[in-house]
């Protein structure tokens, strides 16, 4: 398995159905934390949910699509990035993130999200990376801000969520911007 360092104690590697049980006591400790940010089908409640969430992310990836990767701290599973769309023939893809409280401040997701643009940017010869965030989420659209991406729009009331609808943000950043001279 590989696994790549981020840097403060943490390391980027593949997230597989046979951490299912880690996935599921991770989302244990981050589920109310991640709840309002991240899509429904993504916050299981137990170790069969966890198995299935991961389950339908090897079988995307298999068809050379959506791709899950855990961030672990000090050999802990404190969160993760993914592709949650992830489509060659358009040449485009969306990563997303989560992690959990303990982890925060330490800029694991914009270096680990960082290794999946350059990924898909370079070996994949991908054009465009987006970055779908709630319009109150000031985390991530500080994330999307460091990766050097744009604001394009807010979809109004595109996400769902304890039944008030809020405000979605489209961050974007295209292949020849990704390599600046600065990066």
């Amino acid at each position: 398995m590989f696994s790549l360092p981020l840097g403060d104690g943490a390391r980027l590697g593949p997230l597989e159905v046979r951490h299912a049980a880690e996935f599921a006591d991770h989302l244990d400790r981050a589920r109310e934390h991640i709840r309002p940010w991240v899509g429904a089908g993504f916050v299981t409640d137990d170790e069969a949910g966890a198995r299935a969430t991961l389950q339908r992310y090897a079988g995307r990836q298999a068809a050379d699509g959506a791709r899950l990767y855990g961030i672990r701290r000090d050999d802990v599973l404190v969160g993760g990035v993914m592709f949650t769309d992830f489509d060659t023939a358009l040449g485009s893809c969306e990563i997303g993130c989560w992690l959990e409280p303990s982890a925060e401040g330490h800029g694991l997701v914009t270096r680990a999200c960082g290794v999946l643009l350059d990924w898909a940017f370079t070996s994949r010869s991908l054009h465009r990376a987006e970055w779908h965030c709630r319009a109150d989420n000031d985390r991530s659209s500080a994330v999307a801000r460091r990766l050097g991406m744009t604001l394009e729009g807010v979809r109004r009331e595109a996400w769902p969520y304890a039944g008030v609808r809020h405000d979605k943000q489209i961050w974007a950043v295209l292949a020849p911007e990704w390599r600046t001279p600065d990066r």
